[in-house]
């Protein structure tokens, strides 16, 4: 079930993008206990009622962070998630992305279409200049999604996020108004 009070930021062809809300928490947990094998060692999400409860209070105003469900428009199930970590206005005008799918939407294009959400959203609605996506090197399907949403790859930053035990090296990747075609979306 999904939290019919939180209205769509943006709407695509088959998914539409909505905050995060305490409502989603059966789902999203149930969702991540799923998507396990999928997600290790890429990342860690919210399993549990406790743990999703903390991460879901990250992004309560005023905080620099939004969480965002990736649903399917003819279910409303969610089949992803971005996280817009560091949201910064004035001159930075930026924020770091993190997303996932979920298994049940794993090869459809259903985070590929949320990634052009999420971006129209950041360059339009929030008014930022730059978005950038931190990948462990051996990701290649979110090396692939990235490169599918016109990201150029700028670098590595060496042990950059603690995850699953141990500081991780990333690849940065970013993407800026001008790489984004103003009649897409």
């Amino acid at each position: 079930m999904t939290d019919a009070d939180a209205q769509p930021l943006e709407v695509g062809e088959r998914v539409f993008l909505r905050p995060i809300t305490a409502a989603d928490e059966a789902e999203f947990t149930r969702l991540v206990r799923e998507s396990a094998r999928l997600h290790h060692p890429w990342m860690e999400l919210p399993d549990n009622p406790g743990d999703f409860r903390d991460y879901v209070a990250r992004f309560e105003p005023p905080a620099d962070k939004i969480g965002l469900n990736v649903c399917a428009r003819d279910t409303g199930a969610l089949v992803g998630g971005v996280n817009m970590n560091n949201v910064v206005h004035g001159r930075f005008q930026n924020s770091a992305l993190g997303y996932w799918a979920f298994a049940n939407g794993v090869g459809r294009g259903y985070l590929t279409e949320g990634l052009r959400l999420v971006i129209r959203y950041a360059f339009g609605e929030l008014g930022l200049h730059r978005l950038e996506a931190n990948i462990q090197p051996g990701n290649e399907a979110s090396i692939r999604l990235v490169k599918r949403n016109g990201f150029r790859y700028e670098g590595t930053s060496p042990d950059y996020l603690f995850i699953n035990g141990a500081w991780r090296d990333h690849e940065r990747w970013a993407l800026t108004t001008e790489m984004v075609d103003p009649g897409e979306g």
